[in-house]
């Protein structure tokens, strides 16, 4: 019950609905700009949850995770992304969704499909925060859901990026954060990652002044 939950537990189930919240947000977002900047307050979340556990549970090393978070997730690879959707006019650009009631919907049915899957490990466990393990699954799934719907290559990437949230949020709540030497390396793959992306982007962006999936799929059919 609710009622025999500590605060602490009741605040990190919060964190996890607030963090689900935000991939459906994402998934509803048309708009490039809004489409990050969903993106930068789920990384700010994912920030504050390690945080939190931090400070619960005594673990100074999380402390650093945290910074990691709010600076690369929630500031640099948004900010990253905000200049190079300027710097290339994409600002006004829609990446529009074909049947979004279906794809809320199927968004949706993989949150209750992640409750369901990981239904024996909590039964298993004697910690309800385990309970983030769905969350964390959700949130990989509704990630994928946002690259396969999009025909935009900037939107994938986001849904890219907001797959190892999750994967990273599953890591902190759930098994209280990986070794430091672990962490430190794939926020910096993250980053690295962010920064080809974006190379990418511009090199596309010149060649068939288009970042369009569809585009790119039709050039290789030509090719060929």
């Amino acid at each position: 019950m609710v009622n025999s939950l500590s605060v602490y537990q009741q605040a990190v189930m919060l964190m996890a609905a607030l963090i689900t919240l935000t991939s459906f947000l994402m998934l509803g977002q048309s708009r490039l700009l809004r489409l990050v900047g969903v993106f930068a307050v789920q990384g700010l979340l994912l920030s504050a949850s390690t945080a939190l556990v931090a400070y619960s549970m005594a673990l100074p090393h999380l402390y650093i995770s945290a910074a990691l978070s709010l600076v690369i997730k929630g500031l640099l690879i948004p900010a990253m992304l905000f200049r190079l959707i300027m710097r290339m006019n994409l600002h006004r650009e829609m990446d529009t969704v074909e049947h979004p009631a279906r794809v809320m919907i199927g968004g949706a049915s993989l949150v209750v499909f992640s409750y369901y899957v990981c239904l024996p490990i909590v039964k298993l466990s004697t910690l309800i925060t385990l309970n983030t393990i769905s969350v964390s699954l959700a949130v990989v799934l509704l990630g994928m859901l946002l690259m396969i719907t999009r025909r935009h290559a900037v939107a994938q990437v986001v849904g890219f990026m907001s797959i190892e949230n999750g994967l990273f949020f599953a890591a902190v709540v759930s098994t209280l954060g990986m070794p430091m030497v672990v962490e430190l390396g794939i926020a910096f793959d993250v980053l690295v990652a962010a920064v080809i992306f974006g190379v990418f982007f511009f090199q596309i962006r010149s060649s068939i002044d288009s970042l369009d999936v569809d585009r790119l799929s039709q050039l290789s059919e030509v090719e060929e």
